[in-house]
């Protein structure tokens, strides 16, 4: 019969696994520091990459369909980046006159909004003191001016980087381009150099990313048109008269999931109240909360289906902590970025769980032949 273990070894024991366990966690936050710092420096052509290949992703099927059919990849990559362009100028040309010319009664109507609202808080039946309402709205101000100044340091700190905005749009085109043309030859290469072990898991590991980014990026703009269309025609029915306007913000908030469209259905009840009346802005909530549970509960589940599988508060903590740290730029990063970690962490754990997997029994030895 086994003697007891003493205590004192016990202790000491699990003291050893906390220090093992500590120097771990000390060198993976080394680890992730230095990756941190290295994104850093070099985030000036890290960030024109990462667009390149968030617009690859909806490019390439169009190209890969194109070369299927006996199209040069050149000429493929070509036509389907010309027809890119043209879409995206068609686009601005049509919206950007009447945008550009209603965006400073889009602000007055939102601020103007905003002072009735607080109005009715004061002379209402909640009675709220007026302080209590001027530090809540001041706080909201306060907390608008400092996003607005990240968001315009954090545009002109990136795109300005390199030497202009300019410069840094071409080197985003001409990246796209070459991904187009040969971003198919990138997993091959890639296993070949790797050799089969650590070629493979790679090359499957960016294939599975590349399915998930480009299923989400191509989803989300379908999803973000929906939205759009579907408030911007309510609020024309209503009669809204910046109703092109409040659906354009609608779709560049879609892309920024929970928090782009709440600020962008704010905004729109907001103008309606002023632009209308507090019936109609009735009408517009209304509008905006059965589109955006539609679009919630039914549209995107069902278009998105098992393609990122990421619960909610894991893509509100991403949003929250990429906007927090870098602006709208990592508001924007964030939900791809964390789809990308959880479909390395979902390799990885099929990966342990295949090589913990009890090994088959072998097959017992026919009758007679023992």
């Amino acid at each position: 019969m086994n003697a007891p273990r003493d205590r004192a070894s016990v202790i000491e024991d699990g003291f050893a696994g906390l220090q093992r366990w500590g120097l771990r966690i000390v060198l993976i936050a080394a680890g992730v520091f230095v990756i941190g710092w290295t994104v850093g420096r070099l985030w000036v052509i890290i960030f024109p990459a990462v667009l390149a290949i968030i617009v690859t992703t909806v490019l390439q099927p169009g190209a890969t369909w194109l070369r299927r059919h006996r199209v040069p990849s050149t000429l493929a990559a070509l036509m389907v980046m010309l027809g890119f362009l043209l879409a995206v100028i068609g686009v601005i040309a049509i919206l950007t006159p009447q945008v550009a010319g209603q965006a400073p009664e889009l602000a007055r109507s939102a601020s103007e909004g905003l002072q009735r609202v607080r109005d009715w808080l004061t002379n209402g039946p909640l009675g709220l003191s007026d302080g209590q309402i001027t530090r809540a709205i001041g706080a909201i101000q306060d907390k608008l001016r400092e996003s607005a100044a990240a968001i315009s340091s954090g545009i002109f700190s990136t795109l300005g980087a390199a030497t202009s905005a300019v410069v840094n749009l071409v080197l985003v085109l001409m990246l796209t381009l070459y991904f187009v043309k040969d971003g198919h030859k990138f997993l091959p290469w890639v296993t070949k150099l790797g050799g089969q072990r650590a070629g493979e898991h790679t090359a499957e590991l960016l294939s599975r990313t590349w399915n998930t980014l480009g299923g989400f990026i191509r989803t989300q703009t379908l999803v973000a048109l929906i939205d759009a269309v579907a408030i911007g025609v309510g609020l024309t029915i209503i009669g809204v008269p910046l109703a092109i306007p409040l659906a354009v913000i609608t779709f560049i908030g879609a892309y920024i999931p929970i928090l782009g469209a709440l600020i962008s259905g704010i905004l729109s009840i907001l103008v309606t109240l002023v632009t209308n009346s507090p019936h109609d802005a009735l009408f517009a909530a209304l509008l905006v909360l059965a589109i955006q549970q539609l679009e919630g509960n039914v549209i995107s589940p069902w278009l998105q289906g098992k393609n990122l599988n990421l619960h909610a508060a894991v893509v509100l903590l991403g949003v929250t902590l990429g906007g927090s740290l870098w602006g709208i730029t990592g508001a924007f990063l964030a939900v791809p970025t964390t789809a990308t970690l959880a479909e390395v962490c979902r390799y990885v754990n099929e990966r342990i769980t295949e090589a913990t997997r009890s090994p088959e029994p072998a097959p017992d030895a026919a009758p007679g032949l023992a």
